[in-house]
């Protein structure tokens, strides 16, 4: 067992999982506890919403979930780190197009040179440019 930083999305998770075959393997309560989801006979469900899982050998392996064939069910992104144990699933097609349709950014905040903490949400009806960087 090895623990595993999962992000979905937004929201960060710190898990154990068996990745002795390249992909981390969730428990039910790692699924759980890192993406809300649970496996129900009638298929992979969150709260009232379920995916019908047809093959359930391809999905659920000796030792748990298998997270990129969880990722493929949901037609989400994945990003995986297996050296540094980290993973990150992203929104779907559907929900990427959705939000850039609605041509609304998502709010975020973040720190600036003095340690003092701005939101997007606090610049609506104003004019903002962003700026990003990366070094690599």
């Amino acid at each position: 067992m090895a623990s595993w930083t999962l992000i979905d999305e937004t929201r960060e998770s710190r898990v154990e999982t068996d990745a002795t075959g390249g992909t981390p393997l969730l428990s039910p309560t790692a699924l759980r506890t890192a993406f809300g989801f649970e496996l129900k006979p009638e298929g992979l469900c969150k709260e009232d919403v379920c995916f019908p899982v047809r093959d359930r050998s391809a999905l659920v392996r000796p030792g748990g979930t298998d997270l990129a064939a969880f990722a493929d069910l949901l037609g989400r992104p994945l990003a995986m780190d297996a050296d540094e144990r980290f993973a990150v699933l992203g929104a779907s097609p559907v929900e990427r197009a959705e939000r850039l349709a609605s041509l609304e950014a998502p709010d975020f905040t973040l720190p600036d040179l003095t340690g003092k903490l701005h939101s997007l949400s606090e610049q609506r009806g104003k004019k903002v440019l962003l700026i990003a960087y990366a070094s690599w």
